[in-house]
This record gives structure tokens, sequence and C-alpha cells, in this order.
């Protein structure tokens, strides 16, 4: 009886606690739910601390943290992401780079070129032959195979 009391009287701690293990946990996850659960314990302490009863807490608690969820959460998320749909990634990087045929590219046949820091089976786009050491641009990237044009 003793303890119960005490964590009733000291709520305000738990809710503290409770918020600082949310903000260590989003640091792990980074899709900033935990932060609306953190943020709405951090106001809870605060109401805690003022003296609010425990069914007030799990209002306010509530009210907060689902606030956060639907309100700031989208906007935050929205503006981490800024930007990132034009970033090109992966091997789709490698388009309108400009590289080197490292193998004779036959008429209407395969060869290699090295570009963006790869090796690349390759064609030309029009199906012209390519010399080994001519600079090339790449055009187009279907699947594993590279189409360039000559320089």
């Amino acid at each position: 009886m003793i303890m119960i009391d005490y964590l009733l009287s000291n709520l305000w701690a738990l809710w503290a606690c409770v918020s600082v293990v949310c903000l260590m946990m989003e640091l792990t996850s980074g899709d900033c739910f935990l932060l609306c659960i953190a943020i709405g314990s951090a106001v809870t302490a605060l109401v805690a601390a003022l003296g609010g009863g425990i069914y007030v807490q799990l209002i306010v608690a509530s009210i907060v943290s689902l606030f956060c969820l639907f309100a700031i959460r989208p906007k935050l998320l929205k503006k981490l992401h800024e930007g990132e749909d034009k970033r090109v990634s992966n091997a789709d990087a490698v388009v309108n780079k400009v590289g080197e045929v490292t193998e004779d590219i036959p008429a209407n046949g395969f060869g290699r070129v090295a570009a963006g820091g790869d090796d690349w089976k390759a064609k030309t786009a029009d199906g012209s032959a390519l010399a080994k050491g001519q600079r090339v641009k790449v055009t187009v990237l279907e699947s594993i195979i590279v189409t360039v044009e000559k320089i």
C-alpha cells in the first residue's frame, strides 16, 4: 500500500521516464511515432507535477499523443523526407553518366562499359559497333544492361 501511494504521488517521474525511454527508442525507429508518445508523456509529467489526478493525466496523455500523431507527425515526416523523391538511387544513378567501353561492342551485339563506378553489360542505341576505349554516355538502364551513345 505504501508503494502504491508513493507511485501515485510521484507519477510525474514515471511519465518523465516513459518520455525519455520513448525518445531513446525513437532514435532507432525514425518514424516519429514514439516521438508523439514521448511528447504526450512529457506534457502529462507536467500535469502530474502540478497535481492533476490520474484520470486527468490519462486524458491529457491520450489527447496530446493523438494530436501529435495526426496533426504534427505528418508535417514532420513530410519535412524530414523533403526532396527525397528527386534523388536517384542505386543503379538508376548511372543514367546520363559518361563512361568508357571496356570490351568491344559489336554491331547489334553486347559489350562492356565502365560507368558510374561499375562495369555494365552494354549495347548501343543505334546498333553500331564501338571499340574498346571509346567514351560513351549511358542513355537507358534496362535491368542490368545499359544502352549507350558515342560521345
